[in-house]
C-alpha cells in the first residue's frame, strides 16, 4: 500500500490496543466522541499525551461519517494504511529461533470480517506469520482490524504475488504443506510439528486447483450435519487448535 493513503482502527477495545502498541507512531489523529464515558475518554486522554497524538472530540454523525456507519463506540483513530512484513525476512528471522515456525496462508479469503476473526485466533494459537495473495482477496482494512479486536498488530501479515511460487519456495526451505478438502485425512490424526504451513481456501471455491497441486497432505473436518460446510473462519479456528494440541500435548 502507498504509505501516504490513510485507514482507520475504530472500537474501543481495537482502537485502546492500537494506542498501546509501537504501531502508535502511525497514528494521525484521535477522533473521540463527545460525552462518552468518562473511563475510556480519559483513558484515551493518557495514552495520546504520552504518545503526543493530538485528540478531538467530534459529535458521533461524524464518527458514523468516517466509519461509514460501522459500529465505532466512539472511538476512531486516522492512521497510515497497515504495513506488511517482508516474507523473506520473516522466514531469515525464523530460522534463528528455537521452536519450529507454524504459517498460515490463506487463498483469496474475500470477507475482512473471516480475515480479522483468523488473525484473532492466529495470535491466540501463536501462529508465526500469515501469507495472502496480493490479488483477489482482501487485504488489511479498518474492518479486519476491528473484527481482529488487536490481533493485527501481532500477527505479521506477509503479502505475496503469486502462492503457487511462494509454496514451492517454501518446500524448498524444509516446510511442509497442508491444505483442506472434502476428501483428506481425519484432521484429528494431524501431525502438526516441524516447519509446516496450513492452507485454508475462499469461502466458496476453496483451494485452487494450482495450489492444491502443492500439497503435501490434505486434512478433512467430519461433519455429521446436514450442512456439509463451515464458514471459513470457524474451520480455520478448529485446525488451529489442533496445531497447538499437536505440539502442546496435555501431560
Amino acid at each position: 500500500m502507498n504509505s501516504n493513503e490513510k485507514d482507520f482502527v475504530f472500537g474501543k477495545h481495537a482502537g485502546l490496543d492500537f494506542l498501546k502498541t509501537q504501531n502508535a507512531d502511525r497514528i494521525n489523529k484521535i477522533f473521540l466522541q463527545e460525552n462518552l464515558q468518562a473511563s475510556l475518554t480519559n483513558e484515551v486522554y493518557t495514552l495520546a499525551k504520552k504518545k503526543k497524538i493530538i485528540v478531538q472530540l467530534v459529535p458521533k454523525s461524524k464518527l458514523d461519517r468516517l466509519v461509514a456507519g460501522a459500529n465505532h463506540q466512539g472511538l476512531v483513530l486516522t492512521i497510515a494504511s497497515f504495513e506488511y512484513a517482508a516474507l523473506d525476512e520473516l522466514l531469515d528471522q525464523f530460522e534463528r529461533q528455537e521452536r519450529e515456525p507454524f504459517l498460515l496462508m490463506l487463498d483469496s479469503i474475500e470477507d475482512p470480517h473471516n480475515l480479522g476473526s483468523i488473525l484473532r485466533t492466529a495470535d491466540a494459537t501463536g501462529v508465526d506469520a500469515v501469507i495472502i495473495p496480493k490479488r483477489h482477496a482482501t487485504g488489511l482494512t479498518s474492518v479486519v482490524a476491528k473484527t481482529s479486536t488487536g490481533a493485527i498488530d501481532h500477527v505479521p501479515v506477509a503479502r505475496v504475488n503469486n502462492l503457487v511460487q511462494t509454496s514451492q519456495m517454501l518446500k524448498k526451505r524444509g516446510y511442509w504443506l497442508f491444505g483442506t478438502d472434502m476428501t483428506g485425512t481425519d484432521y484429528r490424526k494431524w501431525n502438526s510439528n516441524g516447519r509446516t504451513v496450513l492452507v485454508i481456501g475462499n469461502e466458496g471455491k476453496g483451494i485452487s486447483r494450482l495450489l492444491k497441486e502443492q500439497m503435501d497432505q490434505m486434512l478433512t473436518l467430519p461433519m455429521v450435519g446436514q450442512v456439509q460446510s463451515l464458514n471459513a473462519s470457524v474451520a480455520t479456528g478448529v485446525l488451529l487448535y489442533q496445531m497447538l494440541n499437536s505440539r502442546n500435548p496435555l501431560q
